[in-house]
């Protein structure tokens, strides 16, 4: 007679435990700079749309000697090919728009997102 060896293979469960249990720590320093990241990629991208809605607002006036009436004025005299979204607020129709001194039109742009970056410095002050 033959004797069969009786022992299974596979993990128990303390150590499958374990396993869950390291996996939740590293999770744990992983997710918060996940998101850290997130919101300073956001900030740059917020950064490059005022910096670009900016620059076609200063080739607007040199071009034509005044300022836009609108941001849209700037897409459909193709200064922009489209009107920037604010990854803060999600929108793209939330800028704050800031007209000359003595005149109409629009001057500067600025978001109109609540908060602060990671700077310390408010969304609405950029």
């Amino acid at each position: 007679m033959a004797h069969e060896s009786s022992s299974k293979q596979g993990f128990t469960l303390i150590e499958l435990l374990v396993v869950l249990a390291i996996m939740a720590s590293l999770l744990t320093l992983v997710v918060p700079r996940y998101f850290q990241q997130t919101e300073r990629a956001n900030e740059t991208v917020l950064k490059h749309n005022l910096v670009a809605m900016r620059d076609a607002i200063d080739k607007f006036y040199a071009d034509t000697g005044h300022y836009p009436a609108t941001i849209n004025e700037l897409v459909s005299s193709k200064y922009l090919r489209e009107m920037p979204m604010d990854p803060i607020t999600g929108k793209n129709d939330g800028w704050q728009m800031i007209p000359p001194e003595n005149a109409s039109g629009v001057y500067d742009v600025k978001s109109s997102a609540e908060g602060s970056g990671n700077d310390g410095s408010a969304y609405n002050s950029w």
